[in-house]
């Protein structure tokens, strides 16, 4: 029994584990089968930021123009279930109010007293009611670890050291769970089932300068992240733990709202897959090159339609030289912006060339959670939609590229999804 109330004490704290607590089914069916009585009514809300997108099926892979690529990488008919995502990429501040609450939480445990509600083996319940009163005395010895050593400090000033922010999440490996030797109840500790890591949360802002040589990159090295002027630009800089850490903290951030309301959880926050990107960078357009369909990157006016490079050096043509706010540029039917240039985006999926080839037609998806020692072959990510430094080719909707999980680049963001709960909006 131990092992069993130490699973569900995890679980109590990252997953809707309550959803599953069987309550007293009264006596008011009269001896008839009637279900559990007294249930929840239900309304899928849409979630701030998101935009529905209905499940359907579409060519997934290169468009008929792409030929060479056709060859190695045939397109292949899958079906997606209805989820929900967001509208834009994350913005900075957005992930910004991910860095802070790792910040508060830091602080509100080396605090104490009335900042935390729960002591726990594996996570303090914290006291977000309480005012964290960062000018006052006591509190200032106590927190001074999170500050940067005055040695390190520039021009004295008082900073916090970002190399302190680290964040504690947990998931549970359903597929590992799910494999045949697993499924026996009561014979298999579910502990095991539930992995921990430990990430730091704050984007790599030297980002701009290494991935670039001999290239002046110092003021947006300096200002993208923090300053306001780019509160609404995609944030960059963030790697593949990183982004998928930020989709387990808006799940948490989202439950726990809705258990103080006595609300039912959520679907999880994700990464999207590689094919649920694909199919909402289409629009509902099969087989369309573009996001916002036909062949061409330019309107009818001669305007460019996404932010890339034109051409060699020639980078302002479209209207940006670097990233531009997440809204620039007409959004597809689905309402989706920036799904070909601006940054490119992180998926949940492990890259291999060939995994069309050998991954399922419905909710197609390959996963892959490469550890630390694993070759760097295996640590490849698939990102979607080029970027600002990409050429033509790669907004392609039907492009594919990776990049190593473990990396941060100035060109790749990432936006988050939601699957949605049942069939279909109309169901409501």
């Amino acid at each position: 029994m131990n092992w069993m109330k130490k699973g569900i004490k995890i679980l109590s704290v990252l997953f809707p584990v309550g959803m599953m607590t069987l309550a007293g089914c009264g006596t008011s069916s009269n001896g008839e089968l009637t279900g559990v009585l007294h249930r929840e009514k239900w309304f899928q809300p849409d979630p701030y930021g998101m935009v529905y997108i209905p499940s359907g099926s579409f060519t997934m892979g290169p468009s008929d123009q792409d030929v060479p690529y056709a060859i190695t990488a045939q397109g292949k008919t899958v079906t997606i279930p209805a989820f929900y995502m967001d509208n834009t990429e994350i913005t900075n501040n957005e992930y910004r109010q991910f860095v802070y609450w790792v910040q508060d939480s830091l602080a509100h445990r080396l605090i104490g007293g009335d900042h935390i509600l729960e002591e726990g083996e594996y996570m303090e319940r914290i006291n977000w009611r309480a005012k964290i009163k960062w000018d006052d005395e006591q509190n200032q010895e106590v927190l001074a670890e999170l500050y940067l050593p005055e040695s390190e400090r520039f021009y004295r000033r008082k900073e916090i050291d970002s190399r302190k922010l680290n964040f504690e999440y947990y998931w549970i490996d359903l597929k590992e769970a799910a494999q045949r030797e697993n499924r026996e109840q009561g014979k298999v500790d579910r502990s095991v089932f539930i992995k921990k890591d430990v990430i730091n949360v704050y984007p790599d802002t030297l980002a701009w300068i290494h991935d670039y040589t001999y290239s002046y990159h110092e003021p947006l090295t300096k200002m993208y992240f923090w300053h306001p002027a780019y509160d609404d630009y995609p944030v960059v800089g963030v790697n593949w733990k990183q982004a998928r850490a930020f989709c387990i903290w808006r799940t948490q951030l989202m439950n726990t709202y809705l258990a103080d309301n006595g609300s039912s959880y959520v679907q999880d926050f994700r990464l999207p897959t590689e094919a649920e990107w694909e199919y909402a960078a289409r629009g509902g357009l099969e087989l369309s090159p573009f996001p916002w369909g036909g062949p061409y990157i330019r309107n009818s006016r001669g305007c460019f339609l996404g932010n890339f490079k034109p051409m060699r050096g020639s980078y302002q043509d479209d209207g940006g030289v670097y990233t531009v706010k997440a809204t620039s540029y007409w959004p597809n039917d689905y309402g989706l912006y920036c799904m070909a240039g601006n940054v490119s985006e992180w998926t949940s999926n492990a890259f291999d060339e060939s995994a069309y080839s050998f991954t399922h037609d419905i909710s197609t998806d390959y996963e892959y959670d490469a550890k630390d020692s694993d070759p760097p072959a295996m640590k490849r990510k698939v990102i979607r939609g080029g970027s600002w430094k990409d050429v033509q080719y790669y907004l392609q909707t039907g492009t594919r590229s990776y990049e190593y999980q473990d990396t941060s680049k100035c060109y790749i963001g990432f936006r988050c999804v939601q699957s949605f709960l049942g069939r279909d909006k109309a169901d409501y």
